[in-house]
């Protein structure tokens, strides 16, 4: 007789992937579109330029976190083996950035008519003209400091062009001078164009796009290059560029705080200046100068990165700002409009007492937004209105309607997330705005950052109150709302609307916990509710019912959650996950997760929206076909939209949302998208079980498929 099979072992940490070699795999695909020769020619150097960015607040925030915790206890084996496998990997990952900027980008800008001159390209012309730019422009606001007993090291801000310069003579004074730094100021612009009288010799024939090359150089270039007018009398030895990132996460004990926003407030001013996590310098720069440096900043050789370029790859998004030529970025379109609120003169509370309204940004326009609260802050009907904010924007017309609505004497509440990472400064501008205004303003709930996407307008209608409320997947942000796919959904249902009354109840005034009738909500009600409709998945496979998830998020990182997603894989539930970044999840496991696909979805715009979707019972869900008509009805299974991932945070320490779709159309509209994903053959790449990913490809016969293509045709205006 046959023994009966063991059980995996679903906490054996062999089934879970590190965190922080998943974000390095996130960053390696972005890498892949600066590589992609298919992407326009000034989007693939913004990519490189994102891939940059994204690597240094993985610095700045996990690795300065890992850090923390060696420092906590330092001999901790596995911490140590974790650090030098992110330094191994960043290390590979970096070199390929400056492979790919030298290599490949360099020379594509060169052939289509876009020169970066490089230090030892610039002819006699163009070095007069550099001269007197660096005269008149950047000399002026450089203060070089020489090194010596009474002027020790600089304080280094984090992130910024620094020059180290090795001096040989004798100063003013009589001292023997070694060493200088040449700090250069945020305020001067990394690229610069080069007029038509300073253009290389033979540089203004037309190129094989027909266009006359334009010139441009880096910043970092220029003062390499008249360094030695800083120093008139001593003789310049060499000049070296290095740049220094720093631990930038803030610490603020709530518990402790009798005021948050000064506490906040006290932190930023001390960002720039945290510990040294990583150094970047030129990679000719001596052994003994990057030792000295490294002493500066307490790291070691292993935390220096050797760069063939600027230290910078971000600051090259100025040459995307200086160059005005049609094919080399992706083309303009205009979002679109649902229906009912086309007209200019549409009114929006009309509308949604038609119909709830669902917007899918940025293929339509987050006007919408906007123009509902700026009509309900003119709107003599009106009597409140009950936001959140977490991240905004420095200029925000969300938050001038606000203004607007409390001068106009609506009673306005926002709850504004201090903590939103490195949108702190911003936010509390913002809130003093709001409170000079005349508009309540809280921040929060101590511990948990305010992290839910909600929006509610009371109205006077036919003597009684009557709420319309909008719930979203992203920020009230304009600026990322036309870079950031979301979804919104604007409605006057009652359950929702007392829901979120409720909500806000609790935001403001630290009511108990509220009991909802449509929404789950963190700290609370989603993380429990998510298992048992998991769970409720694998019991319906168990008994031969249809039982499918397919769910999109950003990341899939909380383990009772992977879990439950492997016993519904065994259970023989089909689960579809299209995650943008981190995922530690390891899918095509045998016995454990034979039933789960992970891919990533990444292009022109970033992939922000949370959607999910049980089949409880359903035999439909996303068409096979995903060209199918978006307007198409469905109510099979459970869906939902939220401002949650998957993540240990979302779930226990923010305030988030999930909100149930429940008309039909917006239903079938929502699952046609999602299915757009899942057949996505040119911008998805494949989850591998070992935490790699495979870029997927049209098979032979295959037409080309690339979803955000897709929803553009179907929702915007071309």
């Amino acid at each position: 007789m046959m023994k009966p099979a063991i059980p995996p072992n679903l906490d054996d940490p062999a089934l879970y992937l590190n965190r922080e070699l998943a974000f390095l795999a996130f960053d390696w695909r972005v890498l892949e579109l600066a590589q992609d020769a298919s992407v326009p020619l000034l989007e693939r150097v913004r990519f490189l330029a994102i891939s940059c960015a994204n690597l240094d607040e993985f610095y700045e925030i996990r690795v300065a976190g890992l850090r923390q915790r060696i420092a906590l206890t330092p001999t901790d084996a596995s911490l140590l083996s974790q650090l030098d496998a992110i330094r191994g990997a960043t290390h590979e990952l970096m070199d390929a950035q400056y492979r790919c900027l030298t290599q490949e980008l360099l020379p594509a800008l060169t052939a289509t008519g876009l020169q970066v001159l490089r230090a030892g390209e610039i002819p006699a012309a163009t070095l007069d003209w550099l001269g007197d730019h660096f005269s008149h422009e950047v000399e002026p606001v450089l203060s070089p400091l020489a090194l010596d007993p009474a002027r020790p090291f600089p304080r280094i801000q984090n992130k910024s062009l620094n020059f180290v310069v090795r001096l040989n003579g004798t100063d003013g004074f009589g001292r023997d001078t070694q060493l200088a730094v040449v700090q250069v100021p945020r305020s001067l612009p990394r690229v610069i164009r080069l007029p038509d009288s300073a253009r290389p010799a033979g540089s203004g024939h037309a190129t094989r796009n027909s266009s006359p090359t334009e010139s441009f150089i880096l910043l970092s270039t220029v003062v390499e290059r008249f360094v030695d007018r800083l120093f008139p009398g001593v003789t310049v030895e060499g000049c070296w560029q290095f740049r220094v990132t720093r631990d930038s996460d803030l610490f603020v004990d709530e518990d402790e705080v009798e005021d948050l926003r000064r506490a906040v407030e006290g932190e930023l001013a001390q960002r720039r200046y945290g510990d040294a996590v990583r150094l970047e310098a030129a990679h000719d720069c001596p052994e003994a100068i990057t030792d000295m440096l490294l002493q500066q900043f307490a790291l070691t050789r292993a935390d220096l990165h050797r760069v063939e370029g600027p230290v910078n790859l971000n600051r090259l998004t100025g040459l995307i700002d200086l160059v005005d030529r049609a094919g080399l970025t992706y083309p303009a379109f205009t979002p679109g409009l649902p229906h009912r609120l086309q007209e200019d003169d549409a009114d929006p509370f009309a509308a949604i007492r038609e119909k709830d309204i669902l917007v899918h940004h940025p293929y339509q326009s987050f006007s919408v937004v906007v123009d509902f609260v700026r009509a309900a802050a003119r709107d003599p009907a009106v009597l409140a209105i009950k936001q959140t904010l977490y991240r905004a924007g420095s200029d925000s017309a969300i938050v001038q309607a606000l203004v607007d609505a409390a001068r106009n004497g609506k009673d306005v509440t926002v709850v504004i997330e201090l903590m939103a990472r490195f949108d702190e400064a911003a936010n509390i501008a913002l809130a003093t705005l709001l409170q000079e205004a005349g508009a309540h303003v809280m921040y929060g709930v101590v511990g948990y950052k305010t992290h839910a996407k909600l929006l509610m307008v009371v109205r006077r209608e036919n003597g009684r109150l009557r709420r319309y409320c909008h719930v979203g997947t992203g920020n009230y942000h304009a600026r990322t709302a036309r870079t950031y796919t979301d979804y919104g959904l604007l409605t006057d249902d009652e359950a929702i609307g007392a829901d979120l009354h409720a909500l806000f109840l609790q935001l403001t005034g630290l009511t108990r916990v509220p009991t909802l009738r449509r929404l789950l909500h963190s700290p609370f009600t989603l993380h429990s509710t998510l298992l048992a409709k998991i769970e409720r998945e694998a019991a319906n496979a168990r008994d031969g019912r249809p039982a499918r998830v397919v769910a999109k998020m950003n990341a899939l990182v909380e383990k009772q959650v992977i879990r439950a997603l492997y016993t519904a894989s065994q259970a023989g539930v089909q689960i579809d996950l299209v995650i943008r970044g981190v995922c530690v999840l390891r899918p095509g496991l045998p016995g454990i997760s034979d039933n789960i696909r992970v891919r990533a979805v990444l292009g022109r715009f970033l992939e922000h929206s949370r959607v999910w979707w049980f089949a409880n019972g359903s035999p439909d869900g996303p068409p096979s076909d995903p060209q199918t008509e978006h307007s198409r009805r469905d109510d099979s299974g459970e869906l939902y939209l939220s401002s949650a991932d998957w993540m240990d945070r979302n779930f226990f320490r923010r305030i988030e949302v999930a909100a149930p779709v429940l008309r039909p159309t917006h239903r079938g509209r929502i699952l046609s998208d999602l299915s757009a994903y899942l057949a996505d053959n040119t911008h998805a790449w494949e989850m591998q079980t070992d935490g790699s990913y495979c870029r997927r490809s049209p098979a032979d016969g295959e037409a080309p498929f690339t979803a955000q293509s897709v929803l553009l045709m179907r929702y915007a205006q071309q």
